[in-house]
């Protein structure tokens, strides 16, 4: 499990794989593989990665969002950051796992 920190107007590209994603902060957005954005996404709604044509999060508003990142398997979720603070919380919590 992961949690990926978003703050205002960041965008996070993620990999479809056997995930499912919750926000627990803030409002995201959900981007299609085909360009157009999907649903926003409030507190507490979860949202499935594999199938769904999802290719990035981004946080339309001004607060920070959060989202946690549940797999199945023992298998990370891979994501690219545009935004640079979400790379370093990124990097911080792998580190701590391998600790």
């Amino acid at each position: 499990m992961r949690t990926l920190t978003l703050r205002d107007g960041a965008r996070v590209a993620v990999e479809s794989c056997d995930a499912f994603g919750v926000v627990t902060r803030g409002r995201v957005q959900l981007e299609l593989h085909d360009g157009e954005s999907g649903p926003v996404l409030g507190r507490d709604a979860g949202f499935w990665l594999r199938g769904t044509g999802v290719r990035a999060l981004r946080n339309p508003g001004r607060r920070t969002a959060r989202v946690r990142i549940v797999t199945s398997r023992a298998r990370t979720v891979a994501c690219r950051s545009t935004h640079l603070y979400a790379t370093y919380r990124m990097m911080k919590e792998r580190h701590e796992q391998h600790e």
